[in-house]
């Protein structure tokens, strides 16, 4: 797919997110951002895409919530009159060890990370599939993608990053028939926390075969090559540095 002048719908704006939209822009997509809390950083990557010859906007929405995620496609087709790319990538990572875990806690990691995945792609493939295909591409994590948790303390996340690839192929196989692309992207080491301290960060540079943290460009240069592809479906691709392999 070409993205002169195709519109993405981007969920999850803040960090990668900006980078991501930025990217598309510069290859000519119109963005649609959306954003629960960080309303500064939406607002201002719209006029950062609009200082690159394209139009955009921010919408605010709870992306776990039916309604809110229809009133949210509702508004861009009113601006925009049509959807091609949804890049779903808003996620709650949360710390919390299995003995202080809530019924609250796992309803909340499934909703943010797994429901909302199929709320945004269940309200968009009508649009897809009347303009005659789209792409779309969700966001799971490294761990997932190779099958083992690694690290104590993350049961939901771990449970609901799962779950988005196995829903990624699924959803591939509903929808090849329709052209619509459906595939993954599992990050790994990719901006490094700034609460990490110097030990923690050598240690996940030791356990990352490239010795290094891939920055926010290596995402984005995902995102465009699946959205891109007219071959690739039903995958899930990490971009970990190696971590996978160790």
């Amino acid at each position: 797919m070409e993205l002169l002048e195709k519109v993405a719908l981007v969920t999850g704006t803040r960090r990668i997110g900006r980078v991501v939209a930025l990217t598309l822009a510069d290859a000519g997509a119109c963005l649609v951002l959306t954003y629960h809390r960080s309303k500064e950083v939406a607002e201002q990557t719209v006029q950062d895409v609009k200082g690159k010859g394209r139009k955009a906007m921010a919408i605010q929405a709870d992306v776990s919530r039916a309604d809110q995620v229809k009133a949210m496609v509702d508004h861009a087709l009113a601006a925009f009159g049509r959807i091609d790319v949804l890049i779903h990538m808003a996620a709650l990572y949360q710390e919390k060890a299995l003995a202080t875990l809530t019924e609250e806690d796992w309803d909340q990691n499934l909703d943010v990370n797994l429901k909302s995945a199929f709320l945004c792609a269940q309200a968009v493939v009508p649009v897809m599939r009347r303009q005659g295909g789209g792409r779309i591409i969700t966001f799971a994590d490294w761990l997932a993608r190779s099958g083992r948790p690694r690290y104590k303390g993350f049961v939901p996340y771990y449970v609901s990053k799962y779950g988005v690839i196995g829903f990624t192929e699924a959803l591939a196989l509903e929808l090849a028939e329709d052209n619509i692309l459906v595939n993954c992207i599992a990050p790994g080491p990719i901006l490094k926390p700034p609460d990490l301290s110097e030990e923690e960060n050598r240690e996940v540079l030791a356990a990352t075969p490239l010795k290094r943290w891939g920055g926010e460009e290596e995402i984005a240069k995902a995102v465009l090559a699946l959205i891109t592809s007219e071959f690739i479906t039903g995958e899930c691709i990490r971009v970990d540095g190696g971590r996978h392999v160790l």
